[in-house]
């Protein structure tokens, strides 16, 4: 039986409410979930105020906390950990800017295929993608959840598409459109 497998099976017995289900899954998505965590606290300034290991273990607590969560497979949990990561970090940004308005409002953003790369100011810049991405979900929740799977869960063009349920070719077409329309949204 595969890793994937295990998850995948784990998860099913999690969602019936068995609590040594997530005992036993820990341990095999633990470095999954480092790893998501180093992705997203690399795009993070030098002087950023949570470490990998903190990050995982404030995403873990909110883990446990997932009771309406259907978990389907590795690929859906692994997109629902990055998401609550990304909620984490955005919380984080905004309790360092509370107070701090004000300044260059100037944002340099370059999207590029599962990379945003954004200058200095990154807590008001991840601050901005949010809100971007958040707008986006309101117009067309399909390609704000496919980003999200994307670049903030660092899932495959397959792993999305299984996910979402829908084809590969949509995704790829839906992530071209959602990566147009976060620059033009962010950028003016």
């Amino acid at each position: 039986m595969s890793k994937e497998t295990d998850i995948t099976e784990l998860l099913l017995k999690w969602n019936t409410g068995d609590e040594k289900a997530f005992e036993s899954l820990i341990p095999l998505v633990y470095d999954e979930l480092r790893r998501i965590a180093r992705r997203h606290l690399r795009r993070e300034s030098q002087t950023r105020t949570l470490q990998t290991t903190a990050l995982v273990h404030e995403a873990y607590l909110k883990l446990i906390d997932q009771t309406r969560a259907n978990w389907q497979n590795r690929a859906q949990f692994f997109g629902v950990s990055a998401n609550i990561m990304r909620r984490i970090l955005i919380d984080n940004a905004r309790k360092r800017l509370r107070g701090k308005r004000g300044g260059n409002s100037a944002i340099k953003i370059s999207i590029d295929d599962g990379n945003i790369d954004v200058s200095d100011e990154r807590a008001s810049e991840l601050i901005a993608l949010d809100e971007a991405l958040e707008k986006l979900a309101k117009e067309d929740p399909e390609k704000a959840k496919i980003v999200e799977l994307k670049y903030f869960g660092g899932l495959s063009i397959e792993e999305t598409a299984q996910v979402m349920q829908i084809g590969t070719a949509t995704v790829i077409r839906h992530w071209r459109i959602a990566k147009a329309w976060l620059y033009k949204e962010i950028t003016g």
